[in-house]
């Protein structure tokens, strides 16, 4: 059974409605990683969803926490925004709502693409509602419980003058020092840095609960079955540990089951990529979509456990995950697969969102069609080179559209993260700056005679290729030879299916050209 499964069960079992949730703070770039926590959390409401059950995803954007540096990607006015709620914050490139709001929409867009079917909850909202009020008055009613408990999950000295909730300042719009002594429901006496003193009422956006309350207080006001999180907040004595005490002996409530999850790790060629929201990143959650099938995208954070570290690799590891997931969906529909290969078909499954199609879907090597994108310019093309090679005429419109995606993917994977040896152009004609030895326009020759009388498939191409160049320059020079006058490169895809894709009497025209 695949972990998705079994969690879901657990769920299933002990929640009539149940509620699973998800979150990000938008504080700064969004990078691929952070997608792992929206597509567990989707793979569990689907499969809760699966066992009948009436479930619920919320994917809750935390627009309330603060700015708390100006990061490099600001520019230096952002500095007088420092410590302002990031919902009030202007917008870096003037084309949103807050600051907020432009960090989180392209990530919204990735996480909508993937098919999660989320409820989006903006948490500064909840706050100008009045939905934490009740959690806010609690905390601040049993302070020096709050401060025992944190002493005790941290292992850190009990702080008497500990805040766990900020007022937000009128006047200068920062978070600032509370006094606890004066409160009485709902106002509290705030002092600000810049000299405001006054009160604030805790049923309005005019402050903030500490992360490590206000994270126990959504589980009350969502009643939260299961939420996936990173594995820094599950660290002993860390923010999990201390929100099951919070929940259960001051709010009296119940911490949502835990799937804690390892982070992603970026590569590129083989090496490592650091990325963090407050770096910046190489691929953003975005860039990812973009450029990787969306069900392609769900199988790789699915094959593996939570708890084990996931490798994204943008080059060409990308095509390996491709075709891995396509040789998947083959043994799915054929039921062949090995007993090491059973979570990966699962995760096929689930990567589907439960809905898997009714038979095999068209493939094509995604190999394959990278090749054939950089053949022509746009999809009717791609359609054209492929029909010299595969059956299409049994393609149905779902495989049309999943075609359009991949080739989509591709694209903007060449302009913006191929390695640059993936990378061609066929010529429109043979490039004037190659030199031609005579025994090259003899194989040249030769060769065309040859592709005259055979089948247009890429083995008859192949023996052409291969008898032609015998006698003469070689395999390894006919090839060379081949990818100097139709890419203008020493090397490229491999020969014989990349001709057997071209129009032959194209072929036949550059052979002759090259000849003289």
């Amino acid at each position: 059974m695949h972990w998705a499964d079994v969690i879901a069960q657990e769920v299933a079992d002990t929640c009539e409605h149940p509620l699973i949730a998800t979150g990000i703070s938008p504080t700064g770039i969004i990078h691929v990683g952070s997608l792992r926590e929206a597509i567990t959390g989707e793979s569990i409401r689907s499969a809760v969803a699966s066992k009948g059950k009436d479930v619920r995803l919320i994917y809750l954007i935390d627009s309330f926490d603060p700015l708390r540096k100006r990061y490099e990607f600001l520019p230096e006015e952002y500095e007088k925004y420092v410590g302002m709620p990031i919902c009030m914050i202007p917008c870096p490139c003037g084309k949103h709502d807050n600051y907020a709001h432009h960090f989180i929409q392209p990530f919204l867009d990735a996480v909508d693409s993937l098919e999660v079917h989320c409820e989006i909850v903006w948490t500064h909202e909840l706050y100008a509602k009045g939905e934490f009020a009740k959690w806010i008055d609690m905390t601040i009613n049993k302070r020096q419980e709050v401060i025992q408990i944190l002493h005790e999950v941290t292992g850190k000295d009990a702080d008497p003058n500990f805040s766990p909730y900020d007022p937000l300042c009128p006047d200068c719009g920062r978070f600032c020092k509370a006094n606890y002594d004066t409160y009485e429901f709902p106002n509290l006496e705030y002092s600000c840095k810049c000299g405001s003193h006054g009160k604030i009422d805790i049923r309005k956006m005019e402050g903030k609960l500490k992360w490590r309350l206000e994270w126990p207080a959504k589980w009350m006001i969502f009643g939260t079955s299961a939420e996936p999180f990173g594995k820094d907040h599950a660290a002993a004595g860390g923010s999990y540990d201390s929100g099951k005490r919070i929940v259960s002996e001051i709010f009296g409530g119940k911490a949502p089951y835990p799937i804690p999850y390892e982070f992603v790790q970026l590569k590129s060629g083989g090496q490592i990529v650091q990325m963090h929201k407050s770096l910046g990143s190489a691929v953003t959650g975005l860039d990812a979509i973009n450029m990787t099938p969306p069900e392609v995208l769900n199988y790789l954070f699915l094959r593996s456990q939570p708890n084990r570290a996931i490798d994204y690799d943008y080059g060409m590891g990308l095509l390996d995950m491709a075709d891995e997931y396509d040789r998947m969906e083959r043994a799915y529909f054929s039921n062949e697969f090995t007993e090491a290969e059973e979570n990966n078909v699962a995760a096929y499954v689930i990567a589907q969102h439960n809905h898997v199609p009714e038979q095999l879907p068209l493939q094509i090597s995604y190999r394959h069609l990278v090749n054939v994108v950089q053949m022509t310019k746009d999809f009717d093309g791609v359609m054209q080179v492929l029909g010299r090679t595969e059956d299409m005429s049994k393609a149905t419109d779902f495989d049309i559209k999943r075609l359009q995606v991949r080739v989509d993917c591709i694209r903007f994977w060449l302009a913006n993260f191929a390695p640059e040896n993936v990378k061609f152009s066929i010529q429109e004609a043979v490039p004037a700056n190659i030199e031609l030895s005579a025994d090259e326009k003899a194989y040249f020759k030769a060769l065309a005679a040859l592709f005259k009388d055979i089948e247009w498939n890429a083995e008859q191409i192949n023996a052409a290729v291969t008898d032609a160049a015998k006698d003469g320059i070689g395999n390894k020079g006919a090839f060379k030879a081949m990818y100097k006058i139709l890419i203008g490169k020493n090397m490229g895809p491999r020969l014989s299916p990349f001709l057997a894709s071209m129009d032959r009497q194209f072929v036949l025209d550059r052979l002759e050209q090259a000849a003289q």
